[in-house]
């Protein structure tokens, strides 16, 4: 890899920074955008927070289109674009029904963006694309864990919660500028290379699930914490995601460095879903503050901490001519997730009163389980 590759690498790990905020600062400040939107209350905004995965859905069939005909960097132009619009337009509205179509345009962002980065990575890095693909993630689990100091330094300074809109608004569309000159690897021309029709393969299959489940995994997880912690007599509950963050990092970090040169893909995609679900079974069963302290640090290394990003490389790795494709199909897969888990962890939230939070845990160790299961699929399918 030459030096100017690197730079843009790096580039594209900042839109993941700025992608990490993005889908987290709305559940931290529940109660400011409630009010701005003269909402009856946070269900409001939980509702615009699906609106998120809806826009991923809407915009993934599309996306890995576009970065296959017309390339990584127009698939990440385009999501820039929309993120800026995002940002700025939750910055300035006060209307929740605008609030949510402008969360449908931040979902398209991401769609767009992971079509982008994710296939070009893992053409420029070669062997090692699953290892730097799990970068991503690690940009954005930095976004997420700077994200409570950087509310803590705006309250300080008594500034409304716009001001990190518009910040992390223009920081993404100064990325953008930078990404429209900076070079990206060639793809293959039409004349180069006749590529299979696309299909889904059976072997795939578990990989492709897997982006359902990984996600409900962390989804689920990040909006019940801070209730949970507050059932469980957490006098700051925002503390869970701090350590959830920091547990991603470590992760990340172990895996790229450590774990993958002595296990395989597969292993880890087994291990680490497994890591979830006792994490979440003993904070079910032990009902304190540390207990919840505890399962977001384990949960954010095993359910967050570049599983999906795993999951990914290893859909790619039977699609080498459709790379930005069946990215889509695996992202259509967390994007569903991300939208059907909302809904029925809101359902169960509905029914459930106070003990909620436990509920939407039982359901998400049953998803957990169902990861682990299609890991240990993957596994069979390498050994034969």
């Amino acid at each position: 890899m030459k030096r100017r590759d690197y730079i843009t690498a790096l580039a594209l790990y900042i839109t993941y920074f700025v992608h990490g905020i993005g889908v987290s600062i709305l559940s931290q400040y529940k109660e400011s955008l409630a009010g701005a939107w003269q909402a009856p209350g946070i269900a409001t905004v939980l509702q615009v927070i699906a609106a998120l995965g809806l826009g991923r859905l809407v915009a993934l069939p599309i996306s890995g289109y576009v970065s296959d005909r017309f390339g990584r960097k127009a698939s990440g132009l385009i999501g820039i674009l929309f993120y800026a619009v995002y940002f700025f337009g939750i910055a300035v509205t006060s209307s929740s029904k605008m609030a949510y179509g402008l969360a449908i345009f931040g979902g398209i962002a991401n769609s767009f963006l992971d079509t982008c980065v994710t296939p070009t990575i893992l053409e420029m890095f070669g062997e090692k694309g699953g290892t730097a693909n799990m970068f991503t993630k690690f940009s954005m689990s930095i976004g997420q864990f700077l994200l409570p100091f950087m509310i803590g330094a705006a309250t300080t300074m008594a500034l409304s919660y716009r001001a990190l809109f518009y910040l992390m608004g223009g920081l993404i569309a100064l990325d953008g500028i930078l990404i429209a000159f900076l070079p990206f690897p060639k793809t293959k021309k039409e004349g180069d290379h006749v590529a299979a029709p696309f299909a889904l393969k059976k072997e795939a299959l578990p990989a492709i699930l897997m982006g359902f489940t990984a996600t409900a995994t962390f989804i689920l997880w990040l909006n019940c914490n801070q209730e949970l912690g507050a059932l469980y007599g957490m006098a700051d509950p925002s503390k869970i995601q701090s350590f959830y963050a920091l547990g991603t990092i470590v992760a990340i970090l172990a895996t790229a460095f450590i774990v993958l040169k002595k296990w395989s893909t597969e292993d880890v995609l087994i291990a680490y879903p497994g890591i979830s679900l006792l994490a979440l079974i003993g904070v079910y069963f032990i009902k304190t503050p540390l207990a919840a302290v505890v399962a977001g640090f384990l949960i954010g290394y095993g359910g967050a901490g570049g599983v999906l990003q795993l999951v990914v490389a290893e859909a790619n790795s039977y699609y080498p001519d459709h790379k930005g494709k069946i990215t889509s199909v695996v992202m259509i897969a967390s994007s569903i997730a991300n939208y059907v888990v909302l809904a029925l962890a809101g359902k169960l939230t509905a029914l459930s009163g106070v003990d909620a939070p436990r509920y939407v845990l039982v359901l998400n160790m049953v998803i957990t389980l169902a990861s682990v299961i299609l890991a240990l699929q993957l596994k069979r399918q390498k050994r034969a």
